[in-house]
């Protein structure tokens, strides 16, 4: 039997990488005569670079940036052999580096330009961008402004806008020298910019923003919208995944010319997946939490389109349930596992989720060399 093994990481536990072998070793221990490929995944967010590195190779380079309050901090970005950097936003304005402080109307994507810059000096001849787990919500206003871009209030005071000051911007002033090599951002959300579907409503919240804060972040958000359809001619507030990463989609193609593309269409693109894939008997996939979000863009529902014209059975062996999981099925997913059936809490999941995880991969393994 050959199987191809190709999960997204299970956030806060396991790597995707660490899923592939547990899952892996359990089918090795449980059927004979297995051939087992592993493809480590992503959706554009944290862990882009990691399974790109393990797919193409290439060089993680270090630098200094801001970090999300504007604090210098050391942040990698990945240098394919082609020339492409990787870049992941949430190498320096990632949520988890906001600690206790939480707060999107201070948080800054400033240092995402930096190593922008920093990847265009080194010849990067290609940017790609990993927008997920930012902390930001200022429209790639900061990431802007590393770059050339000035922006001015009604009295003409130049200043770097944060969420919480995109209302006091005025005008918009493009760099005399612009990015001027091709930027793609990998993109997990379908997300407008504003509204009650867009960037402060669904993602501010878990970014430390209380309701008040939400309807701020929203009209400002709303104002740097219309300031940019006239200083840059450039609509943006309506584009699918717009509102990704605090409104850095927007950013995306406001400020850098830039395109946004699902990130696990760009993974498996990279990683020649239907090669792959038309050689096993068996896919499986997973994530941390399967829930009706999974269907949107994520690892699984993009494993499970690929998979759908080649004939191959495909499961998906997760963490843990939520609201909404039964939906990837319609996607052609043939049987769900789950590592964790009950509720816990997280730290007890931490404790044993390598061992629950294999002896569920285990349980799989047994019910489908029934199958196939």
């Amino acid at each position: 039997m050959n199987i191809l093994i190709a999960p997204d990481s299970f956030k806060g536990t396991l790597t995707a990488r660490q899923v592939c072998d547990i899952i892996g070793q359990a089918f090795a221990d449980t059927i004979k005569n297995v051939n087992i490929t592993k493809l480590p995944a992503a959706d554009g967010g944290e862990g882009l670079c990691a399974c790109l590195y393990e797919i193409c190779g290439g060089e993680m380079i270090k630098t200094t940036v801001s970090g999300v309050f504007g604090e210098k901090i050391q942040a990698e970005y990945l240098f394919l052999p082609d020339k492409t950097a990787v870049i992941e936003i949430a190498a320096c304005a990632g949520l988890p580096l906001a600690g206790e402080n939480k707060n999107p109307e201070k948080a800054t994507t400033f240092g995402v330009g930096e190593l922008i810059a920093d990847a265009v000096s080194n010849r990067a001849q290609r940017i790609l961008l990993g927008l997920g787990g930012s902390a930001t919500n200022d429209c790639g206003a900061g990431m802007a402004a590393a770059l050339g871009y000035v922006f001015t209030d009604e009295y003409g005071n130049e200043f770097v806008p944060v969420g919480g000051t995109l209302c006091g911007i005025s005008k918009i002033k493009p760099p005399e020298k612009a990015v001027n090599i091709p930027v793609v951002a990998a993109c997990d959300v379908e997300s407008p910019l504003y509204g009650e579907k867009g960037a402060a409503y669904v993602f501010a919240p878990q970014k430390g923003a209380d309701d008040a804060m939400v309807k701020r972040l929203d009209k400002g958000l709303r104002h740097i919208a219309e300031i940019i359809r006239r200083d840059l001619c450039s609509e943006v507030s309506h584009i699918k995944g717009s509102g990704a990463a605090g409104g850095m989609g927007a950013g995306t193609v406001a400020f850098l010319g830039g395109a946004l593309r699902k990130g696990i269409d760009i993974l498996l693109d990279t990683a020649d997946f239907e090669t792959k894939a038309a050689e096993a008997d068996l896919i499986i996939t997973g994530e941390g939490r399967l829930d009706s979000q999974s269907a949107e863009g994520k690892v699984i529902s993009g494993i499970a389109k690929r998979s759908a014209g080649l004939n191959k059975m495909v499961v998906a062996i997760c963490g843990s349930r939520g609201e909404g999981a039964e939906k990837i099925k319609n996607f052609g997913v043939s049987e769900l596992y789950f590592a964790c059936e009950t509720h816990k809490p997280f730290d007890e999941i931490l404790k044993t989720c390598k061992e629950d995880l294999y002896a569920v991969a285990v349980k799989a393994a047994k019910e489908i060399s029934g199958v196939l």
